[in-house]
């Protein structure tokens, strides 16, 4: 009878674990990770997140019009676990200092731009509401229109003569958050 009972755990354990690595792993091919890095002289910087699709979705926009990303909400740029972003020296990001080392970026979309955070807070799934007690730091950057959409969501740096541009791209948005010694 033990045995039974021992097998029939090892069975429900198999079918739970295999489920869990499918859902995992289904949920990383949509949105597939992303990284970049870059320097300039001898500030590094370097960030990791995760590349969601559009599929034909409305992306940004109004909730009402069942948006993927409402305007006005909190959202954690991109997929699965939230944007992190590491730089080796003190910087101004948008003109606001901030000390070295990794965090959390998220952002607010809004009609005409963005309200990009930075949060200390490390460690935890994206898809959980951050603890906005460990904000840091929140600047509004104004969006453009890329020449054609952009499906898949991608962050580029770009080396500027004091700093770098970070480049976030979706959909029928393009912004800039410049980070200066």
């Amino acid at each position: 009878m033990i045995k039974k009972i021992g097998i029939g755990v090892g069975i429900l354990a198999i079918i739970l674990l295999a489920a869990f690595l499918y859902l995992n792993y289904r949920g990383r091919t949509l949105s597939p990770p992303g990284s970049v890095s870059i320097e300039n002289n001898d500030f590094k910087v370097s960030l990791n997140y995760s590349r969601p699709s559009v599929r034909g979705r409305l992306i940004f926009g109004e909730k009402n019009l069942n948006a993927l990303q409402p305007n006005n909400e909190y959202w954690r740029l991109g997929a699965n676990e939230a944007t992190e972003i590491t730089f080796n020296k003190d910087v101004k990001v948008n003109g606001a200092s901030l000390k070295a080392g990794s965090y959390r970026l998220y952002a607010i979309p809004k009609a005409d731009g963005f309200d990009m955070i930075v949060n200390t807070e490390l460690g935890r799934f994206g898809a959980f509401e951050p603890n906005h007690g460990a904000d840091v730091l929140t600047t509004f950057v104004p969006f453009t229109k890329p020449t054609a959409p952009v499906e898949q969501f991608t962050i580029e740096m770009k080396n500027q003569d004091s700093g770098v541009n970070v480049v976030f791209s979706w959909s029928d948005r393009v912004w800039i958050l410049p980070l200066t010694l």
